[in-house]
């Protein structure tokens, strides 16, 4: 999809506007922040004023995101279909706007291991929801039940490993590049 100058420009303005109200700003305390008058603010917001690049780094840094983001336009691409991995039991999303990061969903099936010296370590950091059953989660020297709609978040550099308690599990988990990389390394999740 190509979007013309004149539908990114209401898309610019009504992403200023969004982005103060969702702030709970008025016009004078964005103005103000951004170093505009009110006057101006309202007119770039309303279209009755040219948008200008110096003022949109200004209005940017003030709503604290990036110019990027700003004049960011729609993709096409919005919903991802998932990359299957049978043999694992998981299925891989990347996340567009960051590449080095993936959602993967996995049913596990086994507990974890019982010896410390198969917990892994890596660098990053991990996420994950337990969507059904009850997962077992290893980290260091401590053990964590997780549950159903529970979620766990922790560095990868502590040996970790994770495993299903009392039958199968389902689990979301979201890991950085650098989570990614290490898992990657030893073909599991």
């Amino acid at each position: 999809m190509t979007q013309d100058n004149g539908e990114l420009d209401s898309l610019v303005r009504k992403r200023i506007r969004a982005l103060r109200v969702a702030q709970g700003w008025s016009l004078e305390e964005l103005a103000a922040r951004a170093h505009l008058s009110q006057s101006t603010l309202s007119r770039i917001e309303n279209g009755k004023r040219r948008l200008a690049l110096d003022q949109l780094v200004t209005l940017a840094r003030a709503l604290g995101t990036s110019l990027d983001q700003l004049v960011e336009t729609a993709t096409d691409d919005v919903v991802t279909s998932p990359v299957i991995d049978a043999t694992h039991e998981l299925m891989r999303w990347p996340v567009k706007a960051d590449p080095g990061m993936t959602v993967v969903r996995q049913r596990m099936t086994n507990p974890p291991p019982d010896s410390p010296s198969r917990l892994r370590a890596h660098q990053g950091r991990e996420w994950l929801v337990v969507l059904s059953g009850t997962a077992v989660l290893l980290l260091g020297n401590r053990r964590f039940r997780v549950e159903t709609n529970q979620a766990a978040e922790f560095p990868t550099m502590l040996p970790h490993a994770i495993g299903a308690e009392g039958g199968p599990c389902e689990i979301l988990g979201i890991f950085d590049r650098d989570a990614r990389r290490g898992h990657q390394r030893g073909d599991d999740v």
